[in-house]
């Protein structure tokens, strides 16, 4: 059978199933081959918080949404241009993103009654007219799974187990995808069960000629490499370019990390991923509770080391207070929080940017902490070394704002060498005729750092109130008052880079600010609105306190300005507040990112309205 094959510039591809359906996993190797093959590309998980949800109903639905293009992209998109649903509970989570004409592939074998009835079907929609408007394939993926598998003696429940591999396989050969690396990677996951391995590489392969064989195909579909800035690339995630970069940071800087942390969603990989590097001086411990964790992180930073914890959610304001305590004590300590959906437990896995003004103000006392939110996946590697560098350079706590957005997500990666990373060397004290341990910097302000033992340097630390210069604990008024403005001016004086502000046109009136993850989606419906003829400027925020020298200039170069966020209005809160312009707040506290085509409306609606 001869098959059409159309070309385009970019797709976006959603895997949906039940949580036991491996659609992550699904997800993960389409992405990296999709890199491998040299596309730009932007990932989106999206799963339950239950560790098993019942089987078959929505909470339990887990998808994976890739885009891939041949040009650089800024999202993982709005909807899907074609969805994989395993089952009845994925098809009605997730259909009503996919715009008509979209290719829907759909597992006819979990379309049962029973299951129909779990989501609230009265009637099977494969079978009335409810899915015409879209491009229908049904196949019996368990079924040719299981047939596929028969001749290797597995039970039919762990081959049916492999059905994310034939549906991968049927993409695969949908989008002109190599296979090699995909059975590679599954001899290497299933190395001590080679039985499993080559079970997942036939159904992988079943796919493949599934779509092949069979006439429902009339098209396959290309999509070129992107042309990339010349280097080597690999796909990451956030957590992951966190992880590398506080490795990086440690090897210029020259000094042991310790992570002191404590396992908590979606911020867990980053301990997983640093446990690995051992080699490169990094101790990575496992706390019991998150407390715990950061007292480990701040003792490592007393002793001379780069302390680090990380945390999301309820974990930051269990740490509040030993952030206060590094504060007092002016020692270097790096803070990651991945935001989620709060409060409390709330939704732990999904994105949500509402922690800003815990960051900057949730602790007791005037205790001043910089902020660095990065933008994108592979934007928390820089992001971190920089917030690695004010660390280190000033004697602060700092507070790293990722969110799951940003840190589940995954894109292209360029490595960068090495002797191009900033030099982090610190100078500890070592002279005990002048050593005062608050004497400061008259630069940074920055208090001198001295390791314990160092012969002559002994000296008291503590939670309580410092005296100037010689660090006694002291009750005088004035001298409070004087610590209190000597922080917060070691703070306000942190050099950050000026904000950079894209207008193209030089014509814009309106000016969108963002920050974190909201990058991607206001990027591209900029983009967009600026082929509607519209201008529209856009400038976004890695530091978040200090502010950018130049902020409030840019703000008052314009007309109107607003402020999109997945919280209600925070960071628009704090420009009105110091800059004293009308921040206009566009919010959404949905659990979920924004949407280009959503902030596309917003700012269209906003620019007619001051040109008119």
């Amino acid at each position: 059978m001869s098959t059409e094959t159309r070309k385009l510039d970019r797709v976006v591809i959603r895997f949906a199933g039940d949580s036991g359906d491996g659609m992550q996993l699904t997800g993960d190797r389409f992405t990296s081959e999709a890199a491998a093959f040299g596309n730009d590309l932007a990932t989106q998980p999206n799963f339950p918080a239950e560790i098993r949800a019942p089987q078959g109903t929505l909470p339990g639905v887990s998808s994976f949404q890739l885009h891939f293009a041949d040009y650089d992209i800024l999202t993982p998109g709005d909807r899907p241009d074609v969805l994989v649903a395993m089952n009845p509970a994925a098809l009605k989570a997730n259909v009503v993103d996919l715009p008509d004409g979209g290719i829907l592939i759909v597992n006819t074998d979990e379309f049962t009654k029973r299951n129909l009835t779990k989501v609230g079907y009265d009637a099977n929609p494969l079978e009335d007219e409810s899915l015409e408007k879209f491009q229908v394939h049904k196949i019996a993926m368990a079924t040719l799974t299981i047939g596929a598998l028969e001749e290797t003696g597995l039970g039919k429940k762990d081959a049916e187990r492999a059905k994310n591999m034939f549906a991968l396989g049927l993409l695969s050969w949908m989008y002109h995808r190599p296979t090699e690396g995909t059975e590679r990677f599954l001899r290497e996951k299933f190395a001590k069960k080679p039985d499993i391995a080559e079970a997942n590489v036939l159904a992988f392969r079943a796919g493949w000629n599934y779509g092949e064989t069979t006439e429902a195909f009339a098209v396959t579909y290309e999509v070129a490499p992107a042309k990339l800035n010349v280097g080597t690339y690999r796909q990451i995630t956030g957590n992951t370019a966190t992880a590398y970069g506080i490795v990086a940071a440690a090897q210029r800087s020259k000094l042991p990390v310790v992570l002191g942390t404590y396992p908590i969603t979606p911020a867990s990989d980053i301990l997983h991923e640093l446990s690995k590097h051992k080699n490169f001086d990094i101790t990575t411990v496992q706390a019991e509770d998150e407390i715990a964790g950061i007292g480990i992180a701040l003792g490592a930073s007393y002793g001379g080391a780069l302390g680090v914890t990380s945390t999301s959610g309820p974990g930051i304001a269990l740490k509040s207070e030993t952030i206060g305590l590094a504060v007092m004590t002016e020692l270097p300590l790096l803070v990651i929080d991945v935001q989620r959906g709060g409060p409390s437990t709330g939704l732990p896995t999904k994105t949500e940017q509402a922690d800003l003004l815990q960051a900057m103000y949730g602790r007791n006392g005037e205790s001043p902490v910089p902020i660095v939110a990065p933008q994108s996946p592979s934007d928390c590697f820089d992001a971190v070394m920089d917030a690695c560098r004010i660390a280190l350079k000033y004697r602060t706590p700092v507070l790293f704002l990722s969110d799951g957005a940003v840190a589940n997500g995954s894109e292209p990666w360029l490595i960068p060498d090495v002797d191009s990373l900033p030099d982090l060397t610190v100078e500890f004290a070592t002279d005990p005729e002048n050593f005062q341990p608050y004497s400061r910097d008259p630069e940074t302000l920055a208090r001198p750092w001295a390791v314990p033992g160092t012969p002559g340097l002994q000296h008291r630390i503590g939670g309580l109130e410092k005296q100037d210069i010689t660090g006694n604990i002291s009750y005088d008024p004035e001298n409070h008052d004087r610590m209190v403005r000597l922080r917060q001016a070691k703070i306000d004086g942190i050099e950050v880079p000026d904000v950079e502000v894209d207008d193209p046109s030089g014509e814009a009136r309106v000016l969108v600010v963002g920050w974190g993850s909201s990058y991607g989606p206001i990027g591209a419906a900029a983009r967009r609105v600026r082929k509607l003829g519209l201008p529209v400027a856009h400038a976004h925020l890695r530091h978040l306190n200090p502010f950018p020298k130049n902020l409030g200039e840019v703000l008052k170069s314009y007309d109107k300005v607003i402020v999109p966020e997945m919280n209600l209005g925070q960071l628009a809160l704090l420009l009105r507040a110091k800059y004293l312009v009308d921040a206009v707040s566009y919010t959404k506290v949905q659990g979920l990112p924004f949407k280009a085509e959503e902030l596309q409306d917003v700012l269209a609606d906003v620019i007619k309205g001051v040109s008119a």
